[in-house]
């Protein structure tokens, strides 16, 4: 099933989430649109994935949409170039306990912009 990726209001405001409201987060270390986060990485930050290609909800851009293929052969979803993540703690919708976790986890805002703010 296709993702679908939408803003949800936050405490750092407006931000990208999944259709549930879960936030979404980028990675520092990942560069031109590849994931590097795999293994212990992936079991806190697991990865956006989509089976097609994923769709633009409330609030968000269809052209900065996208997807990387994974080592695993699963397929993520980017925004921006940027590949998506949960972060496992996050338990309730608009949750942003991965913001600035180690200084390299951060939200991403509807443009596609980064956000690093304090949470």
């Amino acid at each position: 099933m296709p993702a679908t990726i939408k803003v949800a209001t936050t405490s750092l405001g407006k931000v990208l989430s999944d259709d549930q409201g879960r936030v979404l987060y980028m990675f520092d270390a990942d560069k031109d649109g590849d994931s590097t986060c795999y293994d212990q990485c992936a079991a806190a930050w697991p990865p956006l994935l989509t089976a097609g290609a994923p769709k633009a909800g409330d609030g968000t851009d269809d052209g900065l949409l996208g997807t990387t293929n994974r080592t695993d052969g699963t397929t993520q979803v980017t925004y921006n170039k940027l590949p998506l993540y949960y972060f496992t703690p996050d338990k309730a919708p608009g949750d942003v306990k991965g913001q600035g976790v180690k200084t390299v986890w951060w939200v991403v805002s509807a443009d596609g912009k980064v956000i690093k703010t304090a949470p």
